[in-house]
């Protein structure tokens, strides 16, 4: 039987942490091995985007740790230790840290990623007004930029379409301008709305 038909199997075909029953992606939790049942989980949309921090951390949803820390399995064990430890300056969550017993070894592995140390704060990619800017998105130019070692003319009001988010750094995305793919900084840009 093939890892996610297994995975399936375990969850009843329901998010291992909320219990939604939103469509259903497996997730290979850091650092453990991803080619086994016991170290993967099956999450929901909404608890995915909040663990990768692509969404804002919404306190309300985790309240469903409180059953879910519980389980025998060790990748929901170290999923729900690390969400509670982004999420300890919430009393409830604080508690439900206190009560939750993990042995040395899967304590090792829920501290191996250096989590925990973080608090619950996401930094997202935003527009000078502060929406939240996606891959695809158009945006408009707030300033002329001087484009360095270009001739590219990028003023103000300039719509550049199908922007890609520069992965490890928020404050940037790329797109292109007259054909060429530049850099440009999210503090220059709106996000148009269709």
């Amino acid at each position: 039987m093939k890892l996610e038909d297994l995975l399936l199997q375990r969850c009843g075909a329901q998010c291992e942490l909320c219990k939604s029953e939103q469509p259903l992606t497996k997730y290979e939790v850091p650092p453990m091995d991803g080619h086994y049942a016991e170290n993967c989980i099956m999450l929901c949309h909404d608890c995915l985007a909040q663990i990768e921090k692509k969404a804002e951390l919404r306190p309300e949803h985790w309240h469903c740790l409180q059953e879910a820390m519980w389980s025998e399995v060790p990748a929901i064990q170290v999923t729900s230790w690390r969400m509670l430890n982004r999420l300890r300056h919430e009393s409830w969550a604080a508690e439900l840290l206190d009560m939750l017993y993990l042995d040395d070894e899967t304590l090792a592995l829920a501290k191996a990623t250096g989590d925990h140390e973080n608090d619950s704060a996401v930094e997202l990619h935003r527009d000078c007004n502060g929406a939240q800017l996606f891959d695809g998105d158009t945006v408009v130019l707030t300033k002329s930029l001087d484009v360095k070692g270009s001739s590219v003319n990028a003023r103000v009001g300039t719509v550049v379409r199908n922007i890609r988010l520069v992965k490890d750094n928020t404050q940037y995305i790329e797109g292109r301008i007259e054909g060429q793919l530049i850099v440009i900084l999210t503090q220059y840009l709106r996000k148009q709305h269709s």
